[in-house]
């Protein structure tokens, strides 16, 4: 079932197991049992204090349980968590065996003081790249808290429960029995969101920060890296981000990223993250700017409003909150989100097996995703509101050649129609003739490019047409102090390699700025 590498790996992983635990296995006849059987008995293979039934009762099956001798814990895999889930099972075995997790003793604090029965059902896909950071923090909330049960389900293995229940994209949690969450949420996220006051309690603390030299708003590559920087010159730091990494991690492979061949977005975010930690830079995670109230005179203190009511300081601030996908902007998008229109083909793909799919946008990403789709779905069709598709000639030419794809061009999108709540078609119109004309598809992917987050600035300095930041060559904007780096600002081609090179100037720029007051 594993490979000899893949082996080597989790069997020095099992060495740090400390505590017994069982792994209740429920069977059937079914080839998926037959693969999950093999698999776990390879694990209880590694290590003494793994032991592996096969006697276990669940109504799913297959599934297994992980349960610490002596616990009343329930983590369930109704699934075989390979691929990108492997990390999530490792870490699994891991934490079940008594091994230490890496997360702040605040967070487990709060975790463990949640007073509540909470099952948590998560529904995901081996290929989703956003799925791992939710079914992580689900299963060490279940080991933490014996009142916390929690059930990862792979969606293409239980194809009819995901229809069931109407799920057309993951990771998707449900809460006893109800919907909770869809989407990519980290552990202190899930955790504030059942902690209702948390979000007082965190205002309070923010309030009582000192003022920061430098105060970055956002945490991608541009931030990530004008925190390096500025902490290097030795001055007070400090990153307030709504989700540290930022977009990056939505991006599934980063190839041209100088020096690093191949990389995932998670992976160049965890890297990033650990390099800042590397210095005294101050990270407050979960945090939406609201407003920025300039310095009254050069050299005074800048204000930043955030969401939960609280607000940071900064001789000097650095926007570098990035962009979000843009929308199509069309009757129907909003209604059926999540329920047949989606944005990320990784992750939701395989739940669309064997249907009939639509993807809008014609340049590198809807191609790619395209040709991605069209080894899972029954047919791809792709619309484009150019007479030509924008993408890289190798990529076009990988799509036209492809039998189950369908390329539509000069087609503007009006309107995704539902029926029964879910995506069933969307219509547009013929550009070069005026036609009407519709597409039936169970689910359609939007990749049109992105929009800047910059809407909260509105009024407080010079944006663009495109909202973008205006920005000069060493990143300062319209506002003295305020600097800006990354894709919300006007700098051209977004890319990451870019956004941290930005980022880096508008530090120093920062670093010059406070020198010179």
């Amino acid at each position: 079932m594993l490979d000899a590498a893949l082996k080597t790996q989790l069997q020095a992983y099992l060495e740090r197991v400390t505590l017994p635990f069982d792994i209740i296995a429920t069977l059937d006849d079914s080839a998926a049992a037959a693969e999950m059987r093999e698999l776990l008995a390879e694990i209880a293979g590694m290590s003494d204090k793994i032991t592996l039934h096969t006697d276990g009762n669940d109504a799913r099956r297959p599934s297994f349980l992980l349960r610490r001798a002596g616990s009343a814990t329930v983590l369930r895999f109704a699934a075989i968590p390979l691929g990108h889930e492997f990390t999530s099972l490792v870490l699994a075995l891991l934490w079940t065996g008594g091994h230490p997790p890496k997360a702040g003793q605040d967070t487990l604090d709060a975790i463990e003081a949640l007073d509540a029965d909470l099952d948590f059902e998560v529904y995901m896909s081996l290929s989703c790249h956003n799925c791992p950071d939710v079914v992580q923090a689900l299963s060490l909330m279940a080991v933490r808290n014996p009142r916390i049960r929690a059930t990862i389900i792979d969606g293409g293995l239980y194809q009819d429960e995901v229809e069931g229940r109407g799920i057309m994209a993951v990771p998707a949690v449900w809460l006893n029995g109800k919907p909770f969450a869809s989407g990519r949420m980290t552990l202190e996220e899930i955790v504030a969101k059942l902690d209702t006051g948390a979000a007082e309690r965190g205002a309070k603390k923010l309030d009582a920060e000192v003022p920061y030299d430098v105060l970055i708003i956002g945490g991608g590559p541009a931030g990530g890296a004008a925190a390096v920087y500025a902490a290097r010159k030795g001055i007070r730091t400090g990153i307030a981000a709504e989700r540290f990494g930022g977009q990056v991690n939505d991006t599934l492979g980063i190839e041209n990223y100088v020096t690093v061949s191949h990389t995932e977005g998670p992976k160049f975010v965890a890297a990033l993250e650990a390099h800042v930690k590397d210095y005294a830079v101050d990270i407050h995670n979960l945090q939406r700017a609201e407003g920025l109230v300039p310095a009254e005179q050069p050299g005074g203190l800048i204000q930043v409003k955030l969401a939960n009511g609280a607000t940071l300081k900064g001789r000097t601030v650095i926007l570098s909150t990035g962009a979000r996908w843009r929308n199509v902007g069309v009757p129907g998008e909003a209604e059926y989100r999540n329920k047949g229109v989606a944005y990320c083909p990784h992750c939701d793909g395989p739940l669309f097996k064997g249907k009939p799919v639509a993807v809008i946008g014609g340049g590198n990403s809807g191609v790619e995703a395209a040709i991605d789709l069209a080894g899972i779905v029954k047919h791809v069709t792709l619309l484009e509101f150019a007479p030509e598709l924008r993408a890289d000639a190798v990529l076009v030419r990988k799509l036209e050649s492809l039998p189950n794809v369908t390329i539509i061009r000069n087609a503007q999108t009006t309107e995704f129609i539902g029926v029964d709540g879910k995506l069933a078609a969307l219509s547009y119109t013929d550009r070069a003739s005026g036609e009407a004309r519709r597409v039936e598809v169970d689910g359609c992917f939007v990749q049109i490019g992105l929009v800047p987050n910059t809407e909260w600035l509105r009024g407080t300095l010079e944006l663009s047409r495109h909202g973008e930041i205006v920005v000069d060559a060493r990143g300062a904007t319209s506002v003295p102090g305020v600097f800006a780096a990354g894709d919300a600002t006007t700098v051209p081609f977004k890319q990451i390699v870019i956004a941290a090179g930005d980022g880096a100037k508008a530090a120093l720029g920062a670093f010059d700025y406070l020198v010179r007051h």
